[in-house]
């Protein structure tokens, strides 16, 4: 078997994700014969070093042997089963150990396979709630400008990120959008605190015109992935608590893509000491090996729904693959490998050499910014670093450094022309200062 055969076979059959397929005309398709830690191997040896884990999902590297052999174990039992009217043991270890990690006073879990679907079992659940307690008129959501929550309808209407709703839009509900805190904003000298501070006047503001009628907020904690990862501050949850708390509004932190150690501690909400009324959970759950999210609620949800079948509040939502055992024990290995190895302290370490090896860049006459928060660190390529004047979207620079990059053995998906990191927790020093180093070597010819 060789690359060229199985792309071939590829484009006749297949259509990609978040693609134009048409790219691939002149963009090659690397089919992959394996992984082992950080590495993708293709058909002819070649190999990647994967900086994105595999989009965001990838913890502890491909082919872990522990979570191989708890994969193999629980196949050896039981592969899958109906979780309506029966359960398993797996789903209720990991479903203990969540709420024993989790933010405090979350209290029970309701299972999916994506993120997208954890979303919506959270907006689904907020709104039914205020139906089950009789205030019929909350029937929307607030959410930030430049956020992204996934690709189903539900999720894609609290989202706002143009080049996936756009075309959807006439199949949406209508969200109220409000300023991000987003700190490539801030001005010359200000803290990423201050300008979190200040841009949460205009969410104060939405909640105090439209409490009465709203479900919930929902954000993205700390950094808006899709959303050209942008970062802004922890005060701006903990501010956004207090209010969610005086105009009786839930609160939807969407932690998909930033929890479980990405932004520096196991969850991005415990950075501002607060908890959410929903936590949606899900890429790295399974350390990157299986389908698997989670939507946790606190005990006043679950209780609005607790009722004599005749009462009709149950949540009748479901996914034919809730809490698939195999899904499960991949999930309470990569629990294992946090409490084992000591993960989050180690990623400290990390942190410090991706801030270190990616600080010369900040100076590069197309680059406006280096942002960092934990193990997430993007590069924001622009036209004019004075100005901040992005470079026409149709140039697409962030796919020449893509291509350089693929040349070279480095998997990089750049957002736009924003070029980032997430690698897997196994990567090592030396392996950053290369990555860091190839990436710089391609904004210096794409910037050209």
């Amino acid at each position: 078997m060789d690359n060229d055969t199985l792309t071939q076979r590829d484009l006749k059959v297949l259509w990609h994700p978040c693609t134009q397929m048409r790219d691939h005309e002149n963009l090659p398709l690397i089919p992959i014969r394996r992984g082992q830690g950080v590495w993708l191997e293709d058909f002819e040896g070649k190999r990647y070093l994967d900086a994105i884990s595999s989009w965001w999902v990838n913890l502890f590297g491909h082919a872990n042997p522990r979570i191989n052999a708890a994969i193999e174990d629980q196949l050896r039992n039981l592969e899958h089963m109906i979780l309506a009217g029966f359960t398993h043991e797996p789903v209720i270890r990991l479903s203990e150990r969540l709420i024993g990690i989790a933010p405090q006073g979350l209290a029970h879990c309701f299972y999916a396979s994506d993120g997208s679907a954890a979303l919506e079992i959270a907006l689904k659940m907020s709104f039914h709630y205020w139906q089950n307690c009789g205030e019929n008129k909350r029937k929307r959501f607030i959410s930030l400008a430049n956020s992204y929550h996934g690709e189903t309808l539900g999720a894609l209407s609290v989202g706002d990120v143009a080049l996936y709703k756009e075309t959807y839009r006439p199949l949406l509900f209508e969200a109220i959008t409000v300023k991000s805190p987003d700190c490539y904003f801030r001005e010359s000298g200000e803290s990423w605190e201050n300008y979190s501070t200040r841009a949460f006047a205009e969410m104060e503001q939405a909640l105090e015109r439209h409490a009465d009628e709203t479900c919930a907020v929902v954000v993205e904690p700390l950094v808006q992935c899709a959303g050209s990862m942008r970062m802004y501050d922890p005060v701006y949850l903990k501010l956004l608590r207090q209010a969610c708390d005086k105009h009786r509004v839930h609160l939807i932190a969407d932690e998909i893509a930033v929890g479980f150690g990405r932004t520096g501690t196991m969850f991005a909400c415990e950075q501002a000491s607060v908890s959410p009324d929903f936590l949606c959970l899900g890429k790295g759950l399974t350390g990157g090996y299986l389908p698997l999210s989670v939507c946790l609620s606190r005990e006043e949800i679950y209780q609005a729904f607790y009722a004599d079948y005749t009462a009709r509040k149950a949540f009748l939502h479901s996914h034919s693959y809730t809490g698939n055992p195999l899904s499960c024990r991949a999930a309470l290995a990569t629990l294992d490998i946090f409490d084992d190895d000591d993960v989050i302290e180690r990623n400290k370490d990390l942190a410090v050499r991706l801030a270190q090896a990616a600080a010369p860049l900040a100076e590069h006459p197309h680059v406006a910014e280096v942002r960092q928060t934990g193990m997430i660190l993007a590069i924001e390529m622009v036209k004019d670093k004075t100005t901040r004047e992005p470079f026409p979207w149709q140039e697409r620079r962030g796919l020449e450094v893509y291509r350089y990059a693929l040349d070279q053995g480095l998997l990089l998906r750049p957002v736009g022309d924003v070029i980032y990191f997430m690698p897997p927790y196994v990567i090592t020093p030396e392996e950053i200062d290369w990555l860091t180093k190839v990436a710089r070597e391609g904004i210096e010819r794409a910037g050209t």
